[in-house]
């Protein structure tokens, strides 16, 4: 039994269908909330009802099982980040319910790209005309709770026949997001346009990125407080970096968000920052993949690029996703207080400082 053929599918047409798609979503949104935490959380789903009728205690054919797939379609109304938690659900959750992963494409064709995550991956849109396959939609469930993961777990194998696409409801929640962190890197990294990738680094420099989520219009005092890190914030951690720096010349500053330089004032004291504005998406989280130490925000626009990094993170403790356990990942407080024994000790490792940074940590 063979599944289709890995091949490149066009991104959809955003503009076209983004209306449509927020309005399904918007109404599918609203009744996922109403329902959850209530006996139709699970039960308005076919799947469900399949597993009541179908519960299966013997172990499943291999040859079916090795047409079983799973996928998240990334929510195309929401940003790069919001959609790279959605797929990322749909990597995480095909390994732990042993199943294939099916590759649904990004919003549009220049993060398909840029990304590369869709390489060598089967595509989930083709099987939706695929006659062979069933398509079969899971409820949404709550991933930090042990029976409603079992539950999906045994849907999921109450399925006895070959080509099933296992869809994930609409931003289907996967709180820690990090345990894929290392695949993430080695796809990001192995990736086709990493070959048409430019920096504007300089390779001698210990370049330091941060990157500042704004607040925004319609958020109200206590979600700016849950949410969003004052530019205080930013700027103690990058003082408390030069201090441990002390050859302060070997670093330069790349200052990441939105608006413009006097939105910034907390920065005047560095001069040797660079403010990046101006700068695409796209370039904006190469450049925070590839910073020497980045500096990220409870964002999921610079969590990803944390995650991908082979570099130093120092990470706000207080977001609502995890972090790895590796030593290159330093939690900072909301005051910008961090354990600069854990820095010392990273920026003593680094290639870059050998012969500069002598500070060995004790």
């Amino acid at each position: 039994m063979n599944a289709p053929s890995t091949s490149f599918a066009p991104a959809p047409m955003y503009e076209k269908e983004l209306k449509r798609e927020k309005l399904k979503r918007k109404i599918n949104s609203f009744i996922l909330r109403k329902i959850d935490g209530t006996p139709l959380q699970f039960r308005l789903y076919r799947a469900y009802w399949h597993y009541k009728l179908n519960s299966n205690k013997k172990a499943i054919n291999a040859e079916f099982k090795s047409t079983h797939f799973l996928t998240q379609k990334p929510n195309y109304g929401a940003g790069i980040g919001h959609q790279l938690a959605n797929w990322n659900s749909g990597l995480y959750f095909s390994g732990l319910f042993k199943v294939r992963f099916a590759h649904f494409p990004f919003s549009t064709a220049k993060w398909e790209n840029f990304l590369g995550f869709g390489e060598g991956e089967l595509l989930a849109p083709p099987f939706f005309t695929d006659k062979r396959f069933k398509v079969v939609r899971l409820p949404r469930f709550n991933s930090i709770k042990k029976e409603e993961i079992q539950l999906i777990g045994d849907i999921i194998n109450s399925y006895e026949r070959p080509f099933i696409l296992f869809l994930l409801e609409i931003d289907q929640g996967y709180v820690n997001q990090f345990d894929t962190y290392q695949l993430l890197s080695e796809k990001f990294f192995k990736a086709k346009a990493r070959k048409n990738d430019r920096l504007i680094f300089s390779p001698e420099k210990f370049n330091i990125a941060i990157h500042i989520r704004r607040r925004m219009k319609i958020e109200t005092e206590e979600v700016w407080k849950e949410r969003g890190l004052n530019n205080d914030y930013y700027a103690t951690i990058l003082r408390k970096v030069l201090a441990l720096l002390k050859h302060n010349k070997i670093a330069e500053v790349y200052l990441f968000s939105q608006g413009n330089i006097n939105d910034f004032p907390e920065f005047k004291e560095f001069d040797n920052i660079h403010y990046c504005m101006d700068m695409g998406p796209e370039d904006s989280v190469l450049h925070m993949i590839n910073a020497d130490l980045l500096i990220s925000s409870k964002s999921s626009f610079s969590y990803k690029p944390a995650l991908i990094s082979r570099h130093i993170q120092i990470c706000p403790a207080s977001f609502w996703h995890g972090y790895p356990s590796s030593s290159n990942y330093i939690l900072a407080d909301n005051s910008g207080d961090f354990k600069k024994a854990q820095l010392s000790e990273q920026l003593y490792s680094s290639e870059k400082l050998k012969g500069i940074y002598n500070s060995k940590p004790q």
